[in-house]
């Protein structure tokens, strides 16, 4: 029987600037996550300990956390899983610390905004008209992609957000396809020079670690390459529609 486990948790300071690591001895329990064991820290050891949770569900996104290296959310991690220990715990990789396990992630926010992550209409029509209808196939062609939860763990498994701070990232990327998608969207054009521009989908070299570490399968990988095909045959059209129109 294990009646104990160590927590080794990032702990930075904003004010000295110095970050270290601090460990933890907690009780064991076999149907506690680590989000039970940062919160019985902050209740019973030390109230200083900083970082973000809301659901404990994982709907919400925001308590993700590197645990033991790996991108995860830790209302989902439990603690068994990471038996005898210890467990490491760290803020997300590819983000700024504000402070212990806090991260900030107003950049992201900036590069989810420039992909307009929301219905675009030229033409709005009038509400008596009733509701944008659409067929089971329609929304079956983007609905994996609306599961995202802003998480941002794909941007900590993606060596090149790592890599390139402009890269607008997998998130971001997977929702403009998903809007993209939407038959009740119009602003694809809009989307175009952000999507095709060098921090858009060319700057993805297909690792595909944003998909794996996905926690709600959305798959921003794939829908990152679906665009690379729709930017293809959008730049061969440019070239045939002149032609096609000769003729």
């Amino acid at each position: 029987m294990v009646d104990s486990i160590t927590l080794e948790v990032f702990r930075y300071s904003p004010d000295s600037g110095r970050d270290s690591f601090q460990s933890y001895e907690v009780e064991f329990r076999d149907d506690w996550v680590v989000l039970d064991a940062l919160n019985f820290i902050k209740d019973h050891i030390d109230g200083t300990l900083s970082y973000r949770w809301s659901c404990r569900m994982g709907v919400c996104g925001s308590c993700g956390m590197m645990v033991n290296g790996y991108p995860v959310l830790s209302c989902s991690a439990f603690l068994r899983d990471y038996l005898p220990g210890p467990v490491r715990v760290e803020p997300l990789n590819n983000f700024e610390v504000e402070r212990d396990l806090i991260i900030d992630f107003d950049d992201f926010l900036e590069k989810l905004h420039s992909v307009k992550p929301w219905l675009v209409r030229e033409t709005e029509a009038p509400v008596e008209a009733g509701e944008y209808l659409q067929t089971p196939a329609e929304l079956a062609s983007y609905k994996q992609y609306t599961m995202c939860i802003n998480c941002m763990l794909c941007y900590a498994a993606c060596p090149v957000a790592g890599h390139d701070p402009e890269f607008i990232g997998p998130a971001a990327l997977a929702l403009a396809h998903r809007y993209n998608m939407d038959s009740r969207d119009q602003g694809r054009e809009q989307r175009l020079d952000i999507l095709l521009s060098n921090e858009g989908i060319w700057d993805c070299t297909f690792v595909g670690e944003c998909s794996v570490v996905c926690p709600k399968h959305v798959d921003p990988a794939g829908a990152i390459q679906q665009s690379k095909v729709s930017g293809i045959v959008d730049y061969y059209k440019s070239f045939l529609t002149p032609w096609m129109a000769r003729k």
